[in-house]
């Protein structure tokens, strides 16, 4: 019985010709590292080659996490302190990972050259269905910033069977109105397109403040050697159309949300309109104390708590145990009801962390969490 069951495992993985169990071991292994390290592939699109980077490998029965970078990043710049730190390794080591890279924004792009008609973000939105495709991955949890969570809600819409759910930072659904477009004008004699981002990206005081993590963005942008193809990227989004998200219609999220900016954010007013107009008993809203304009970069212990209680909340990582962070503080929620569409009064909570999970908001309310 030995024998065969040797002869079994032989046949269902045959080695190579000429190859010892110590050298497939081996050639094993180093795959196992290169998908650590992470593969980066291109594909091309009906609205040309978008390039992305998948890290470990397709967990059964689970969605493949993948990110959406904001204008002036790229998947690196907007997304690794977060997906480095140390409490987020037990998400990471349950789900697949693909980070895509809008087109020309990689690493060592070429400048598109001149005339070059940039894709606009619902044309961004129709790439990923290549990806997937490419990846033979039929399902998504989407994490966006800005721009890339526009791009993932727009895919959401057209695509909901392929979501199982979306965090959303700093995400504004509207088309700029004519006061916004005569005030961008009015910024851009007088700014330089760094500067306008770095507006986008981060608050007033932040700028002001010009702390360490302000000199290393500025420094990023202002001296991408890619900086003609990121304006192309910021006009799509300034050119960008109206979600037309409505609560109770047809044209909403139909998946779980959580929608996150932080306390002195550029877009808080935009997110905050947003929540409003998505289904309370789908939508959680999480804004973040002393996070700036991008929480993913200033609180990836925050954010990574409340990843975690999200995918829980979605049936992934029911027995994962709870952050350092969890059991060293005490979670401030404020649960708002809504009733007919508009925000009624708000209740306010205190509990302790180390008596469980953060609670899900009761049917017709939107739980909002202030960290």
């Amino acid at each position: 019985m030995a024998e065969l069951q040797e002869v079994q495992i032989t046949e269902e993985k045959p080695l190579l010709p000429g190859q010892t169990p110590e050298v497939a071991k081996e050639a094993e292994l180093a795959d196992r590292i290169l998908l650590d390290q992470g593969q980066t592939h291109s594909v091309e699109t009906p609205y040309g080659s978008i390039t992305f980077t998948v890290y470990g490998t397709p967990k059964p029965k689970r969605p493949a996490i993948l990110t959406y970078h904001d204008v002036g990043l790229n998947y690196k710049s907007c997304f690794q302190p977060l997906f480095q730190f140390a409490d987020m390794q037990e998400i990471i080591q349950n789900f697949v990972r693909v980070h895509v890279d809008a087109p020309g924004m990689e690493e060592g792009a070429p400048v598109f050259p001149l005339g070059y008609q940039y894709p606009s973000l619902d044309q961004l939105a129709d790439m990923i269905p290549c990806i997937l495709q490419y990846l033979n991955f039929s399902t998504i949890i989407g994490v966006g910033v800005g721009a890339g969570a526009y791009v993932l809600s727009r895919y959401a819409l057209t695509h909901p069977d392929t979501v199982e759910g979306l965090v959303l930072i700093n995400i504004d659904p509207n088309a700029k109105g004519w006061m916004d477009w005569a005030a961008h004008k009015l910024t851009g004699l007088t700014s330089s397109i760094p500067e306008m981002i770095l507006g986008h990206l981060f608050s007033q005081e932040e700028l002001s403040g010009n702390s360490e993590l302000i000199q290393k963005y500025r420094n990023i942008i202002t001296h991408a050697p890619n900086l003609e193809n990121i304006e192309l990227y910021w006009n799509s989004y300034n050119n960008r159309r109206d979600l037309n998200f409505e609560r109770g219609s047809d044209i909403t999220l139909k998946c779980p949300v959580m929608l996150v900016v932080g306390d002195q954010a550029p877009h808080e007013d935009a997110v905050v309109e947003c929540n409003s107009k998505l289904d309370p008993t789908q939508t959680s809203f999480l804004k973040m104390a002393d996070s700036g304009g991008q929480p993913q970069l200033t609180q990836p212990g925050k954010l990574t708590e409340a990843f975690k209680y999200f995918l829980q909340g979605m049936g992934y990582m029911a027995s994962s145990c709870m952050t350092r962070l969890s059991r060293s503080r005490t979670a401030s929620l404020t649960s708002a009801a809504s009733l007919d569409g508009n925000r009624s009064r708000s209740r306010t909570l205190s509990q302790s962390s180390e008596s469980g999970p953060l609670p899900s908001g009761p049917p017709g309310h939107t739980m909002e969490v202030s960290c």
